[in-house]
């Protein structure tokens, strides 16, 4: 499920949702910078407002109701004539409205329309949306870019776990007969004697002074391996492996691919 996104817009927190694989952002959160009383059905009774929703929808709306939508048009900006957003996307199957409920519920309208609708609280406010979400979509293509090489750079460092060079430095610690034997209380910390030789428990008994865990400690070469080895854990568990199989296999695992690891140039590239 993709997580709804927030940006302030003159003090005001606004909703982003994904829909129809697009950007809706929520007129029901703009409203609230808006002077006085004004609801989403006054904007939605205009003429002006009907006439550019109904080109909008005619544009990328291959099922738009043109024949209903004729009819709401005419009556537009009538004293007596309201329409609600529910009402409008129902009867003109429009899909640049979309009213919901629940935890975020209230009306979202298409980046298109909702940049238009801002223009309804103030010119200034239209301009300071457009801004702050065109700072949030450059903030995600970066997001995505960082990603993108990460997971390229990620690549390189796990073919080079197929060679066979030996450094002496962070390798795991071979594991005894009676600490392979022992049972431990989950999955997690079967991994963390794996590579650490240690389990969770004990590195917080050892350093009460540090905060977070273990892991949050690990050189980026332990956190590569790590990564690995639920894989490979899981692959264990179904081909039914008793725990004690699994630690040996997944020690051994830890050291050769840490050997490998160690002074590699790529993943310097990630420190």
């Amino acid at each position: 499920m993709t997580k709804n996104k927030i940006i302030t817009v003159k003090g005001n927190k606004i909703t982003i949702i994904k829909y129809r694989n697009n950007d809706y952002i929520s007129l029901t959160d703009m409203l609230k910078a808006k002077d006085g009383d004004f609801f989403i059905s006054d904007w939605l009774r205009n003429r002006n407002t009907v006439e550019f929703l109904g080109i909008w929808e005619s544009i990328y709306n291959p099922t738009f109701n043109c024949g209903e939508f004729a009819i709401i048009k005419s009556k537009a900006g009538l004293n007596n004539y309201k329409i609600s957003a529910k009402e409008w996307v129902k009867k003109t199957n429009a899909i640049g409205l979309k009213a919901t409920t629940g935890r975020y519920g209230g009306t979202y309208a298409h980046k298109d329309i909702a940049f238009e609708f801002g223009m309804w609280i103030s010119a200034e406010f239209k301009i300071y949306l457009i801004k702050e979400f065109q700072r949030l979509k450059a903030n995600e293509t970066n997001n995505l870019k960082l990603e993108w090489n990460l997971q390229r750079t990620l690549a390189k460092i796990n073919y080079k776990i197929h060679t066979d060079a030996i450094k002496e430095n962070l390798i795991p610690p071979e594991l005894t007969k009676y600490q392979i034997n022992s049972k431990y209380a989950n999955e997690a910390d079967l991994l963390n004697m794996a590579l650490f030789g240690i389990t969770a428990k004990t590195w917080r008994d050892k350093n009460p002074k540090l905060d977070g865990n273990i892991r949050d400690y690990a050189e980026i070469e332990q956190l590569v391996v790590l990564s690995n080895l639920e894989s490979i854990n899981a692959i264990l568990i179904n081909e039914g492996l008793t725990q004690e199989k699994r630690i040996q296999k997944l020690n051994n695992i830890a050291i050769a691919q840490m050997k490998s690891l160690l002074g590699n140039k790529e993943i310097k590239k990630l420190k």
